[in-house]
Formats: C-alpha cells, structure tokens, sequence
C-alpha cells in the first residue's frame, strides 16, 4: 500500500481518537504523539518511496544543503541524510508555533496566580442577571482576542464562581463564556491557536483579520447573547455574595500591583502583531520579551517578602502548573500534517475536494461544521498543507478563502461542547454534560455561526 494511503489513514484514525477522548479514556496529546511517531517511523523505513513522491522545490532545497559530498554517499546514506533534514526542517517551524503557545501560557499562569485577574472580577458591578450576560459575553469576547479563547474560559469561570457561587444558575454564563470566547478567538491573530497558525504562516495579515472579522464575531457572539439575556425575567438579581478571595495573596499584591501586572500582560501580547509587522520579529521573541519581564517583576517581589505564600508565586514553582500536555498535543498533530506534507497527500485531498465542492467559501463553511467534532487545529494545519499559499487567485494571502476559515474553523468548534479546548475546558471545570450544552447552546451557537457566515459573506465576500 503506498505512503500516499497510509499515512491519511492513520491521520484520519488518530484525529477519530481525538475526539473520541472521553470515551476512550487516554489523553488526546498521547494519541496525538503516537500518531506523530508512528507517521514519521513509517517515512524513515520508506525513505526511497519519499524522495520519489517529494515535491521537486523540497528536493532541489535538498541538494543545495549538501553540496560537496553528495556525489560520493549511497543511496542509503543520501536517504539517511534526506530524513534528517525533512525532520529537522519541519520541526523548525512547528517549534516557533509551540513557543510561542508556551510562553503564552506562562504569563496566564503569571498573572493569575498573582491576582492581576482579580481585576476583572471586581470591575464587575451588576448582579441583574440580564445585564450580566452582556457583560460576561463581551469581556470574554475582547479578552480572548488577547489571551486566547482556552485561557480566557478558564478566567472566567473562576470569576463566574465568584460572582456566582450557585453551580445551576452559573451554567447558563458558563457555557455562554464557550460561544463568546470562541468568537473573540477568531477576530485575533493570536486569539486561537489556529488562526496563530495562519497569522505565523502569513496567510492572513493581522489588519486585514481584525477588519474583516470582528463584524461577523459579533454577529457570533450577540444573536446567541440576546436569546440568553431573554431566558432570565427583566430585573431578576443574583444573591448578594462576598468577593472575598478563597485563597488570600500576599501583601505585596495589592491593587494598584495588580493592576500593573495585569496591564504588562495584555500589553505584551497585544504588541506582538505589531511588532511583527514593524519590525518582522518572530512572534514568539516579542511574547518571551513579555514573559521575561513579568518573570523578573514578580519573582524579585516574591524574593522581598517575608510572606511563606510568596515562593509559591515564583515562577520556578508555576511551572509546573503549565499544560505541557497541550504542548504536546500540538506538536503531534503538526508533525503528523508535516509529515502528510512530505508525500504529497494533502495535495491529493486538495484536488479531490476542488473537484467535488469548486467554490472555497463553502469548503471553509464546511470545515467549520467539521470542527466542532473534530479538533479544528488538525483541521486548519492539513487545510494549510493542501492549499499552498499562492501569489494570486482564491487561495494568495489575505484572500477570501483564508480569513473565512480564520473565522469558521474556530467559531464551528462552538457548536458542540467536545468541539473546541475551550468548550472540553469548560466541561471539565463546571462538569456540563453533553445533552445539557446539546440541548440548550448548540441551538444557539448554530444561529450565531450562520449570523456571523451571513455577515462575512454579505460584507466581504
């Protein structure tokens, strides 16, 4: 059977079990890895298959690498040579991607075990449930485009459990936090890790994303806002509760310190699109830049204290709250569609969808549809392999086709809970049932997604 065969097939199984994590009950990074390695031990031992089905650019970048001793090497020796470098060149680029996820996800960790998110909560006035959800959806919706969608839903059910300690009356706002963060995902180049796939790849240009999506984000996030503000009774209130936090910060962390962490933090990573384009500074420099700041600030505060809870706050501790997990997830699911790449099977895919579906705007619909039962990364990763960026047509930069599925790939994960992280993250911190979001949210995020598709599609189509 060959490579061409192969190789999708244990893709497309390995993303099967993905999905099907709950019910399988291993961790969807440990598939994705085994995927990875499986995929790539099988290129290794069909090297003489690969270099004949390679793309003639990636063979002749090949042999420019190795110039002066070529000639004198076997085959075997010249395939041996040839896997290290596909290897070594695809992991360089996904290793940027990965990077900056990291680091990310170590100025979150920053700034939320030193209470700058303590913040938000309290900027948060109203208990009129109605008013509430406005509030709720819009702050998850802008802090996403910063944060990202999977560490925004996690702020924010901690604050939702603040506000609202009654788990039956906070599901409602819990579950909207899925649709509203996924929407603010899709508007950000650093929003989602899909559309940081697509920024870094320079299929999409940070301007052109936010201009061209934002409109239709809203569309997303306001029709399903409006129908759950409607559900609650005009000037119903929620139970006074105490904003006193559980877990008490140190001294030092007051206020006004807060507050200046938590503004370095959306700094940082609101100027990495900028200084990416100024400056054409990898993205994962300007957001380790960010996180080497905060790092210095908070463990020098945490060395000067004499408070016992102060060593917890250093980031040598934090650490090890990371989701490397995820990390991992990520790097199998990209070095999978690398190696996809190197045999040329998403070529296939590509001219065997263009022959059944001709115009991109519905592929992008549909692959949004798609990933909300299958992970949307894998999805936009092999969509990025078997569309090459081109100079002209549907598929040149910051053309139709990419910003749509900039905007589908992360808003369709909202129509189902298992279809995106933030919704699988929601779910395992409220413990939301299937058939609860199935019944109740899926209707509403199907609204959404057709709104926020209308509007693209009648605006910038």
């Amino acid at each position: 059977m060959s490579l061409t065969v192969i190789l999708p097939i244990i893709f497309l199984t390995g993303i099967i079990l993905i999905a099907l994590e709950d019910f399988i009950k291993v961790n969807k990074a440990a598939v994705s890895v085994s995927m990875c390695v499986l995929m790539w031990v099988i290129l290794l031992t069909h090297m003489k298959e690969v270099i004949t089905l390679s793309h003639p650019a990636i063979l002749e970048a090949f042999y420019k690498a190795w110039p002066s001793d070529m000639a004198q090497m076997s085959n075997s020796e010249v395939a041996g040579k040839y896997f290290g470098w596909i290897l070594e060149s695809s992991l360089g680029g996904v290793s940027s991607t990965l990077l900056f996820v990291l680091a990310s996800m170590a100025i979150v960790e920053i700034l939320d075990a030193n209470g700058a998110f303590n913040v938000i909560t309290n900027a948060i006035r109203t208990r009129e449930k109605r008013a509430l959800v406005w509030v709720v959806s819009f702050i998850t919706f802008f802090l996403s485009a910063i944060l990202g969608n999977l560490a925004t839903v996690i702020i924010i059910v901690a604050v939702l459990r603040r506000i609202i300690p009654d788990r039956d009356v906070r599901l409602p706002f819990s579950c909207l936090s899925i649709i509203a963060a996924n929407a603010g995902g899709c508007w950000s180049p650093i929003g989602d890790v899909t559309t940081l796939l697509l920024w870094s790849a320079k299929n999409i240009s940070a301007p052109h994303q936010v201009t061209h999506l934002i409109l239709p984000a809203l569309a997303m996030v306001s029709l399903p806002a409006l129908i759950v503000s409607l559900s609650f009774k005009k000037g119903d209130m929620l139970a006074g509760v105490s904003l006193q936090s559980e877990h008490p910060l140190p001294a030092y962390l007051t206020d006004k310190v807060q507050s200046i962490l938590l503004a370095i933090g959306i700094l940082t990573l609101v100027m990495v699109p900028v200084f990416q384009t100024w400056f054409n500074m990898p993205p994962y420099m300007c957001v380790l830049c960010g996180l080497a700041i905060l790092w210095i600030l908070t463990d020098r505060m945490a060395s000067h204290s004499n408070d016992p809870r102060a060593g917890d706050l250093k980031m040598s501790h934090l650490f090890s709250h990371l989701d490397i997990a995820t990390v991992l997830f990520f790097l199998g699911v990209l070095m999978s569609v690398e190696a996809l790449k190197q045999v040329g099977s998403l070529t296939v895919m590509a001219n065997a969808m263009n022959s059944a579906i001709p115009e991109p705007n519905i592929i992008a619909i549909i692959l949004g549809v798609c990933s909300s039962v299958l992970d949307n990364v894998a999805l936009v990763a092999a969509t990025m392999g078997m569309y090459p960026l081109a100079q002209t047509g549907a598929y040149m930069a910051d053309s139709s086709f990419w910003t749509f599925l900039a905007f589908c790939a992360v808003t369709g994960g909202s129509i189902l809970i298992i279809g995106s992280a933030s919704g699988v993250t929601v779910m395992g911190l409220e413990k939301v049932k299937f058939g609860y979001y199935l019944k109740k949210f899926t209707p509403l995020a199907i609204i959404g997604y057709v709104a926020g598709c209308a509007a693209y599609l009648l605006f910038f189509s």
